[in-house]
């Protein structure tokens, strides 16, 4: 299941997990972003309970989103013990996420 993401519980559920987390940042108006959903919803079933996974709408949460400085969506961060430890930029094929995923576990 794919948590939402926001700015006032991005502490708590990024920041503050005791599992890796990839945080999507994303926004209704990115085509890309609707293309990886079905990806990301998959994959959030597959390592459920090894590894969480969260969006974040960058249109309505502009304070994580400039923290990190997003510039271009979709983007994916991985995190690990509160760190940014990876990044993906762009739709990209499963494989890649998968991969990213893996090397965390």
């Amino acid at each position: 299941m794919v948590s939402e993401i926001n700015d006032q519980n991005f502490k708590n559920e990024v920041l503050e997990s005791d599992i890796p987390v990839v945080v999507d940042f994303w926004a209704p108006r990115c085509g890309p972003c609707d293309r990886m959903s079905p990806i990301y919803d998959k994959l959030s079933e597959e390592y459920k309970g090894r590894f969480k996974f969260g969006k974040l709408n960058v249109d309505e949460n502009r304070q994580t989103a400039m923290k990190y400085y997003i510039m271009s969506i979709p983007l994916l961060l991985l995190f690990k013990d509160g760190q940014v430890v990876s990044s993906i930029v762009g739709a990209v094929h499963e494989f890649e996420i998968r991969m990213k995923v893996e090397a965390l576990l």
